[in-house]
């Protein structure tokens, strides 16, 4: 379980700006805070928001989900977040797409708009993005390897009230075939832009977004759509619940942005983005609702801003 750590030093009123890191985070709901941003700020937004599956809504936190979290962050019964509701895709979709607005205002022409999904929900991610104006430029995986999670049926077979021998019948034809959920191997994430102005040479000139940075390399090789980066294991993983790897966060900053522009996360949870982006260079702004995670996503980056003196203004947007 994630427990709460003290703020550290220079968290103001729900608002946390370690000392020369170039990282503004402000606790509190995400379409508030946007709101409140100037249009045309924001170099690129690269988040991980809620999934809408197994009580991952809009306004979830730790708290509320209680005694479903097991002692090492995980959820207990995941099978009831298997189930295949379409309501959770109108309503992820209904929410991406209220963010997706918000975004397109505070991005710059031609700044890209990374953001993870799960499998299922994936399409109504893109849908949302592309009919608040966004073009999809691409699907990026990150590519890692998963537990199987696929459950026999057996057990249901031998609680039915029916005699052995037709139990024996049922399994004898089922033989050993498991609900349908292969072994997870990627995560898709959507890779998105707001519209350029003019050119692609015209929009450079202008906002210096909008192209990528090809040098930028996992495996030496011509960057590619699908990245593959281990899991966070252990400490690492903060006790978040999805927590993605500093190293993939790093990757996509670099090829999708230049040495001091602004990365947003509107869902920060322990600050894998800010993280990211203090080691490459970047500056970034950031919102979570969730205290418990603000409190650990603070201490993370002040903990990594203390090893690193960037070149840059503290303030940030």
């Amino acid at each position: 379980m994630l427990k709460s750590k003290p703020l550290p030093c220079g968290v103001n009123g729900g608002v946390y700006r370690p000392p020369h890191s170039g990282v503004e985070m402000r606790r509190g709901d995400c379409f508030k805070h946007l709101a409140a941003l100037g249009a045309n700020t924001v170099d690129l937004v690269l988040t991980d928001p809620p999934y809408f599956l197994d009580g991952f809504d809009g306004d979830w936190c730790r708290r509320k989900l209680g005694k479903r979290l097991q002692h090492n962050g995980a959820i207990r019964s995941m099978p009831a977040g298997m189930k295949f509701d379409p309501r959770q895709g109108r309503e992820f979709q209904a929410f991406f797409g209220k963010l997706s607005a918000l975004l397109m205002r505070v991005l710059k022409p031609g700044g890209f708009f990374v953001s993870f999904s799960n499998g299922r929900l994936y399409h109504r991610m893109t849908v949302a993005a592309e009919d608040s104006g966004f073009e999809i430029r691409d699907m990026l995986a990150w590519r890692y390897e998963g537990q199987a999670k696929a459950f026999t049926q057996s057990h249901f077979v031998r609680k039915r009230a029916i005699t052995e021998k037709e139990k024996t019948r049922i399994l004898q034809k089922l033989d050993g075939r498991k609900t349908p959920q292969l072994k997870p191997q990627m995560e898709p994430m959507m890779l998105a832009q707001k519209p350029r102005e003019g050119t692609f040479v015209d929009n450079w000139m202008k906002w210096e977004v909008g192209l990528i940075d090809c040098r930028v390399s996992l495996d030496g090789k011509f960057p590619g759509t699908v990245m593959a980066v281990g899991k966070e294991k252990g400490g690492r993983k903060n006790g978040h619940l999805t927590v993605k790897p500093v190293r993939l966060c790093a990757h996509l900053i670099k090829l999708l942005t230049s040495p001091g522009q602004i990365v947003l996360d509107p869902f920060m949870g322990s600050g894998t983005t800010a993280v990211a982006a203090v080691i490459t260079g970047r500056k970034c702004v950031g919102f979570e609702i969730d205290s418990d995670y603000f409190s650990a996503a603070a201490a993370r980056i002040g903990e990594e801003s203390g090893k690193r003196r960037i070149s840059q203004t503290d303030a940030v947007i």
